[in-house]
């Protein structure tokens, strides 16, 4: 819509003073030129500063992703250093895509930046902007199913493992056809994997439920015993040696509850009883409630306008938004990193994994009404329907969109493990310069500088961003500390739309090179996440070995366009 204002606003200018066209396309030529200019490297002296001491305040900690390195000595995006630099610079309002679980667009913090669709009148059942996608409102849920509710869904490990074990089940090797011997090696890969994966699931939920019970058991001796419910570990240590439940103790003697640990206990179970249930369980169908066939990418037919999914069961996506864009200085809750944007979402990440054929009309969608950036904060280890997803890819490159993806928490290599999406299908050359992939990295300036469960690889991580302990929007008016390299993606895609808004001339892959150029420089030995303490060099675990840096950004981009 602003582009459209824009263009009209020129044209009428022309009539009314006598401006000749070449003045218009002279405008052209100046983004062109603009777009064919070389990103600079950026500083290549690393940082160097003792890691902060002490203990943070409670308030340090909500805002610690936005700190300054230099001045604050916590590795932030330096996001209030970025502001005072863009002050008396005005920007424009773009759209940001988040493709994620469903949305509380109804939220405190994030109902002023919803993006409302101009073209299609809300609840009337018809498709006006004829983009097969009726009473869009605010986005498209590509899930399906009632209003409100939680959609769960099969692991692609699953999906897959179902699919082969049909065909290939008891069959013997040495039967198998040459045409089809690619396949059943495949199939025999997966069905290890699924295994391993499903046992684990049992073994832990089978240790949580346990666990659960036994605590009940205890506690209800102890209340017997002491005559009373509030018993403390005063009581607890009256009792005889042969007496005394270590688990009480252990929970009373770090100042504990029952009631919290039966929370902690409620989390694992219901976390190991979904994977036991539904994502694990061959027999769970959640795509019923769609009515379209997955493996059809033609058969777009399917889904409904409600993005909000559930507000008791889904908090993720509402998360994710409120990191990117939140309210600024309202006096609610938290400041997200830009308010110059509206926010479109696509419901499409289940609790479960998504279907490439959603990831990949959810891109698309998102390129085609008006989306500049687009977070993607979720992930899988397999991807049968790829090729879809990357040409979705390439089709939101030739619409100018930076896509923003998260690059998992398995606290693995992704240059030799698989994590889809991704832009760089052999590991080696990437497809496009439109995508950027986070690792998450912590508030500590030291040997823990990266998460401990986030992905690294030198070749398919771009960048990394704070990704632990982050305080933002949840449903309900709600806010909480979450982690991941969920939270990780969403600072970068907050960052690009503040270079988009107020530097439109530069394009998606110029933003994603200012990003990762601008970032702030680590020479730092850090643990390796996942090896019991091993060390390595921070630049290795990525491609730009630096972490998101929002002022040298927006002045790398003021300088491409202002020539300063």
């Amino acid at each position: 819509m602003r582009i459209t204002k824009i263009l009209f606003g020129i044209g009428t200018l022309v009539s009314l003073i006598g401006c000749s066209s070449a003045n218009v396309a002279e405008s052209s030529s100046a983004v062109k030129a603009i777009h064919s200019k070389a990103v600079p490297a950026g500083e290549m002296n690393p940082v160097t500063i003792a890691a902060k001491k002490g203990k943070m305040s409670e308030a340090e900690i909500e805002a610690w992703p936005h700190a300054d390195i230099l001045t604050d000595t916590v590795p932030g995006m330096s996001l209030a250093q970025a502001y005072k630099f863009l002050e008396g610079k005005k920007p424009n309002t773009i759209v940001v895509g988040i493709i994620d679980s469903g949305i509380d667009i109804n939220h405190e913090d994030l109902k002023d930046q919803v993006w409302t669709n101009p073209k299609d009148i809300a609840g009337n059942n018809v498709d006006e902007d004829k983009n097969g996608h009726t009473d869009d409102t605010h986005g498209w849920n590509f899930l399906g199913g009632e209003k409100g509710k939680a959609t769960p869904e099969q692991l692609e490990v699953t999906r897959l493992y179902k699919k082969y074990d049909a065909k290939y089940k008891g069959v013997d090797p040495a039967t198998v056809p040459a045409k089809d011997k690619q396949e059943y090696d495949a199939y025999v890969k997966i069905k290890a994997d699924f295994e391993k994966r499903l046992a684990e699931a049992n073994k832990n939920y089978t240790y949580y439920v346990g666990l659960s019970e036994t605590l009940k058991e205890a506690d209800a001796a102890a209340k017997s015993k002491f005559g009373k419910s509030d018993y403390t570990i005063a009581d607890l240590n009256t009792l005889p040696e042969a007496e005394k439940n270590p688990l009480l103790l252990r929970i009373y003697s770090s100042g504990g509850t029952v009631a919290d640990a039966e929370e902690q206990l409620k989390g694992g179970i219901d976390y190991y009883g979904a994977q036991v249930n539904t994502m694990y369980n061959l027999n769970f169908d959640g795509r019923a409630a769609t009515g379209d066939n997955p493996d059809d990418i033609k058969d777009v037919k399917y889904g409904n306008p409600w993005v909000v999914g559930s507000v008791e069961d889904e908090s993720h996506g509402t998360h994710v938004a409120g990191i990117v864009l939140a309210s600024r200085n309202n006096g609610k809750g938290m400041n997200g990193v830009t308010n110059n944007v509206k926010l479109i979402t696509a419901r499409a990440v289940p609790d479960g994994d998504e279907y490439d054929k959603d990831v990949a009309l959810a891109i698309r969608y998102m390129a085609d009404m008006g989306a500049k950036v687009v977070n993607m904060s979720f992930g899988k280890s397999y991807s049968p329907h790829s090729d879809w997803v990357y040409e979705a890819i390439k089709y939101a490159e030739s619409k100018d969109v930076l896509l923003v993806h998260a690059a998992g928490n398995d606290g693995k290599d992704i240059d030799k493990s698989p994590n889809f999406p991704t832009d760089t299908p052999d590991k080696l050359k990437e497809i496009v310069g439109n995508y950027i992939s986070v690792g998450a990295s912590t508030r500590s300036f030291d040997e823990k500088l990266v998460a401990s469960f986030s992905n690294y690889g030198k070749r398919m991580v771009d960048i990394f961003a704070p990704g632990l302990e982050i305080y933002s929007t949840v449903p309900n008016n709600e806010y909480e500390e979450l982690q991941g390299t969920s939270m990780a993606a969403p600072q970068v895609a907050g960052v690009a739309a503040l270079i988009r808004s107020y530097y439109p001339e530069l394009s998606a892959k110029q933003v994603k090179q200012i990003i990762m150029n601008s970032g702030t420089k680590v020479n730092l030995e850090v643990i390796l996440p996942k090896s019991e303490g091993k060390k390595v060099p921070f630049g290795e675990l990525s491609v730009s070995g630096r972490v998101l840096n929002a002022h040298n950004a927006v002045k790398m981009a003021d300088s491409m366009v202002n020539g300063k």
